[in-house]
């Protein structure tokens, strides 16, 4: 391809490369943000059943 149809099939693809990444740091993040007050209920002394 050559031409403006290559310079915005390469543009789109660069979009959603840039989306998905974004989507992955987003995720990741989340999951260690869950993860660390996870371990600082425990830490506290937080349980999932209120009769322990």
């Amino acid at each position: 391809m050559a031409g403006p149809t290559a310079m915005s099939s390469d543009l789109i693809e660069h979009l959603l490369l840039h989306r998905a990444i974004e989507v992955s740091i987003v995720i990741v993040a989340l999951a260690a943000l869950a993860f660390g007050m996870s371990v600082i209920w425990r830490k506290a002394g937080h349980t999932r059943n209120p009769e322990d």
